[in-house]
């Protein structure tokens, strides 16, 4: 193990480290974690971070958590909503935490937006404003709900639109900064952050065959068991859009078969994660790691490891 990183001179205390679905960035987080020495692991995937979710989004197990603290995984309520506003803000304070205390924090996800909301910070949002507040509380939930699906239909689909505060609160950002809060919220302080960030990469080939062996691996995992503990009608907008979800909840009705529901997933899968790397790389502040189909999770770390070293030392 090696001292940790001083990272003062960066933009972040934290190490960043992206890619998509099926890259082993878990696994390669722990190796890393473990190669610097005193870090811990922040959650930045918008799905790990709900509870009773575990094998469908492959959150890392219990037992790897006992090798390195991690946080922000199964913190949410299925039921809850979260965007990048709302990640940021959790995520921002743990990582704070965790470097306060002499630790490096790891940041590891496939979101790309909730990656995005930390390196390069939101833009501030309007504050509030006790006018328009008063007339917006006169108004029934029913109203203010209806209100927002026509400013914002792309907002009201990701808010708990039973929550009133929610509700509210994006209404007056909406009307107060004269474009959709769902806009607002993806808008960033930085343009180009100086920070230690890493984006997994592989070969499509090798991808899509680590994500298709990985969807059966949930149904020997128990996923299904997992999935009959949740009440459909109860998630949030957010988490309902878990890849798996909706399929391996109509096998349970027995609606469709399950090998039907495996393929289907696969190719979800597959897109989703065609769409991680395109985002990831037009993100110039993420350094590529080609990673070999046969290379070692402590071998890829190591590699990062030694590049934050000579980043360190060649600022």
């Amino acid at each position: 193990m090696t001292d940790r990183p001083d990272n003062d001179d960066f933009d972040s205390p934290a190490v960043f480290l992206a890619g998509p679905t099926g890259s082993g960035k878990s696994a390669v987080s722990i190796r890393l974690a473990q190669h610097l020495g005193r870090a811990e692991i922040v959650n930045a995937d918008a799905f790990q971070i709900y509870r009773g979710l575990e094998i469908l989004t492959a959150a890392p197990s219990l037992a790897d958590r006992e090798k390195v603290p991690h946080h922000l995984y199964g913190v949410l309520s299925p039921a809850d909503s979260c965007d990048a506003a709302r990640f940021a803000e959790m995520a921002e304070a743990v990582v704070s935490e965790i470097a306060n205390r002499g630790a490096v924090p790891i940041v590891v996800g496939g979101g790309g937006l909730y990656l995005k909301a930390l390196t390069h910070g939101l833009a501030p949002v309007p504050k509030g404003d006790p006018a328009l507040r008063g007339a917006l509380d006169r108004l029934s939930l029913d109203d203010l709900v209806s209100w927002l699906r026509v400013i914002d239909p792309a907002g009201a689909a990701a808010t708990n639109l039973k929550n009133r505060r929610y509700v509210t609160r994006n209404l007056e950002i909406s009307l107060l900064g004269g474009v959709p809060a769902s806009v607002l919220k993806e808008r960033f302080a930085r343009a180009a952050p100086r920070i230690l960030g890493f984006q997994l990469q592989r070969e499509r080939t090798d991808l899509h065959a680590r994500i298709d062996a990985r969807v059966p691996e949930m149904i020997g995992d128990g996923v299904m068991a997992e999935l009959k503990c949740l009440e459909a009608s109860l998630l949030s907008e957010t988490a309902a859009k878990a890849i798996g979800l909706r399929e391996f909840h109509e096998v349970i009705r027995g609606r469709i078969a399950l090998e039907e529901a495996i393929a289907t997933v696969q190719q979800a899968t597959r897109r989703y994660a065609k769409r991680q790397a395109t985002w990831f790389r037009r993100e110039t502040c993420l350094a590529p790691i080609a990673v070999a189909p046969d290379e070692a999770p402590d071998s890829v770390a190591a590699r990062i490891a030694e590049r934050i070293r000579a980043l360190k030392n060649n600022p």
